[in-house]
């Protein structure tokens, strides 16, 4: 069994930072790409960030120049680092990541973790 679990988010005020983690645990032969999506309120789950294994970055128009994403294979750990923080980044932050067990490669996705912006 995998488990993606995150930590890091919470209330900030605009122009604040936070730094979301996501661990990998469990059975895992090796995590290939990781990223965060994130959703808010009415709206559709859409892409913030991607990190491909050979730590190729993808991020969303919105967030360039303000977040980055990093990961430590090590620990199976993905980052994502949030800087100038505005209103509408509010949302609910999910990690996923593809993983290769000993039986098949997979998506998994975190609980998700609750980013709020607001003064």
């Amino acid at each position: 069994q995998v488990q993606l679990v995150e930590s890091g988010g919470g209330l900030v005020q605009p122009g604040g930072s936070l730094r979301l983690s996501c661990a990998a645990s469990g059975s895992i032969v090796r995590v290939n790409a990781m990223g965060w999506y994130r959703q808010a309120p009415g709206n559709q789950r859409e892409l913030v960030a991607t990190i491909n294994s050979d730590t190729r970055t993808n991020l969303a128009d919105s967030v360039k120049g303000r977040f980055t994403i990093s990961r430590d294979n090590a620990r199976n750990t993905v980052y994502l680092q949030m800087n100038n923080l505005k209103p509408e980044d509010t949302a609910v932050y999910y990690c996923n990541a593809q993983i290769t067990s000993p039986f098949y490669t997979r998506d998994y996705w975190g609980q998700g973790t609750q980013v709020a912006v607001s003064s």
